[in-house]
């Protein structure tokens, strides 16, 4: 297989972990330099962002892209892990008089800018350990609520006691949360049953991969998006064959009258292959990470 340098997205099936995926495609691609940009929890589905060779480097600046998820709320059942994995701690039949109405304004408390309080079984580091960990050794951690921002959530089915819902929102943000919080404010309690990543930033799940597609070469090429396609979120400065040499060897050159003190930009040649990437102090851009 040719070297392997981009972002190669997959359509992550239910039941593996995140790192399963990448023990996967290293054990597929033959190939060691394998990272991703955000975990997907063990049951859920949908768009997984690889890294590979050299691009790598890139995971940091697509960890924070805003992301979009489907979800399965089921009302009056509550679950240790906010999802369907996790014990059932209560139920309740109160879902039966859930109207639209009162659904809507649970979507409302939702929505915008808010803090929200991570699951209790989650990645998240509290005190140098991940929320997970201390749950599963029986330990009792306070997570503080953490600010989030959620620009769309909206209900497509309402078939109680199932929920369908859509949601756009900022990196950082938890779906099951989102469901845990619903069922709180309507007061009858709920988990997630499904919960599908349809996009990340620009990337679509429809343009990914299965995991069963890393052995076939030709459609991991098809997939694969080069380095500077996959940064297409971060502001561009095409340079100049002149200021080529300079960028390679580290050093800064003049920055487009736009550009912001404290931008990161993404620093390409005229054929479109990433050279490095910089930060604008306001007349340079200085390249912090190069590629050539």
């Amino acid at each position: 297989m040719r070297l392997l340098d981009g972002v190669l997205p997959i359509d992550k099936n239910e039941g593996p972990t995140s790192h399963d995926i990448v023990s996967v495609a290293r054990r597929s691609l033959g190939i060691r330099a394998v990272g991703h940009t955000g975990t997907l929890d063990p049951f859920a589905s949908g768009l997984l962002l690889l890294c590979l060779g050299r691009s790598t480097r890139l995971a940091e600046y697509l960890t924070g892209l805003p992301k979009s998820y489907s979800a399965t709320i089921r009302l009056g059942v509550v679950t240790e892990t906010d999802d369907l994995q996790g014990a059932v701690v209560s139920s309740s039949d109160g879902w039966t008089s859930v109207t639209q109405g009162r659904l809507e304004a649970a979507l409302d408390a939702n929505r915008g800018h808010f803090l929200q309080v991570p699951p209790r079984y989650s990645a998240k580091r509290v005190q140098g350990r991940r929320m997970y960990e201390v749950a599963r050794s029986g330990g009792e951690v306070e997570a503080k609520p953490s600010p989030v921002t959620v620009t769309r959530l909206e209900a497509i089915r309402f078939e109680p006691p199932e929920v369908d819902i859509v949601v756009d929102c900022a990196s950082g943000t938890y779906i099951r949360a989102i469901g845990r919080d619903i069922g709180e404010t309507l007061g009858v309690g709920a988990h997630l049953t499904a919960l599908r990543r349809t996009r990340i930033g620009k990337f679509d799940v429809g343009e990914s991969i299965t995991v069963e597609a890393l052995a076939d070469e030709s459609r991991v090429a098809s997939a694969l998006v080069s380095p500077a396609e996959a940064l297409a979120d971060l502001p561009t400065f095409v340079l100049e064959a002149s200021e080529m040499e300079a960028v390679s060897h580290g050093r800064s050159v003049p920055a487009p009258v736009e550009s912001s003190a404290g931008a990161t930009v993404a620093m390409v040649s005229r054929d479109g292959r990433l050279v490095a990437i910089g930060e604008s102090t306001g007349e340079r851009l200085q390249p912090r990470k190069v590629f050539v």
